[in-house]
């Protein structure tokens, strides 16, 4: 799809147009490049607010306001970016997550409300959140499942584990912006590979989209996700099964082990966590209505 390179915002008189302004020709010009309607709208100020430095009571307090001309030039630019549908956090460089403000990094995945679903399922299963619990996150990318759980759980600490170098260091990036990054460790490696010890808790977002749906995914996903955090084989389910294999190695007695899934995968996945002795907590729903999160937990040890 080819972009106007010339975009430029202008005022009803001529340039600099006001802030009002501003976010309605961007949105226009992101609805003519499939952007949809609703969604360019909420991008549009969002680019605006990081282009002119702006909260959301400065924009909504003052929208008649020009634009500098330094913020429209910027803001030109990140709607030109847009429009080509690199998605806005990784415009931005930073995405809100669960309470966080979370660093984006390229060549790592962008986290996504779906998965704040697979925190709120891990938190509604934890009677105790002052307990002292141990975090394995199988599959972090940027961190933010366990900087969101660590947030919420003060006496908790975790391990963080990823095949990527640039997932490493993001996760350890996003921990120390939020200020947990003495209670986390992070190691480079395939799953449970190279771990002996066993965890209170277990979660993990793993690759799911079958190979065949890859060239189908948005272009936001298809374009700027690495390969590597959605490529989940040709049923979607490889890495469900090298999770599960460790499953009974890694998760403490009476353990909880959450993860996320494709929309149609709960079951499979379920029956995955069944067949190595687990016992199914519950299944939970996103905000669009689909099963994106299979519970689970390991057999306590006998009295």
């Amino acid at each position: 799809m080819r972009l106007d390179p010339v975009f430029r915002l202008t005022g009803s008189g001529g340039p600099p147009p006001s802030r009002a302004q501003a976010i309605a020709q961007v949105a226009a010009f992101l609805a003519e490049h499939g952007v949809e309607a609703a969604t360019a709208q909420d991008d549009a100020r969002a680019l605006l607010r990081a282009a002119a430095g702006l909260s959301r009571l400065d924009l909504a307090l003052s929208p008649q306001t020009p634009l500098a001309a330094d913020e429209s030039d910027r803001l030109s630019q990140y709607a030109i970016r847009r429009a080509a549908r690199e998605p806005v956090s990784r415009i931005l460089g930073a995405r809100g997550f669960w309470t966080l403000d979370l660093m984006v990094a390229p060549d790592v995945l962008d986290p996504r409300g779906d998965t704040e679903t697979l925190v709120e399922a891990t938190l509604a299963l934890i009677a105790d959140r002052a307990a002292p619990l141990s975090i394995l996150d199988l599959g972090a990318g940027s961190g933010a499942i366990l900087c969101a759980l660590l947030s919420e759980l003060p006496n908790a600490w975790g391990v963080a584990v990823d095949l990527s170098e640039a997932a490493c260091a993001a996760t350890r990036a996003n921990l120390a912006r939020c200020g947990l990054g003495d209670r986390a460790g992070i190691l480079r490696g395939r799953w449970g590979d190279a771990l002996a010890a066993v965890f209170d808790i277990i979660v993990s977002n793993p690759p799911y989209v079958r190979a065949g749906d890859l060239a189908t995914l948005d272009p936001e996903v298809r374009l700027h996700d690495p390969a590597l955090a959605l490529d989940g084989g040709a049923d979607g389910l490889d890495c469900y099964r090298d999770i599960a294999a460790d499953l009974r190695r890694l998760l403490a007695p009476g353990g909880l082990v959450a993860l996320e899934v494709g929309f149609d995968q709960a079951a499979s996945v379920a029956a995955l966590l069944r067949a190595q002795g687990l016992e199914i907590a519950g299944v939970a729903r996103d905000a669009g209505g689909h099963e994106r999160v299979v519970t689970a937990r390991a057999q306590r040890l006998s009295s």
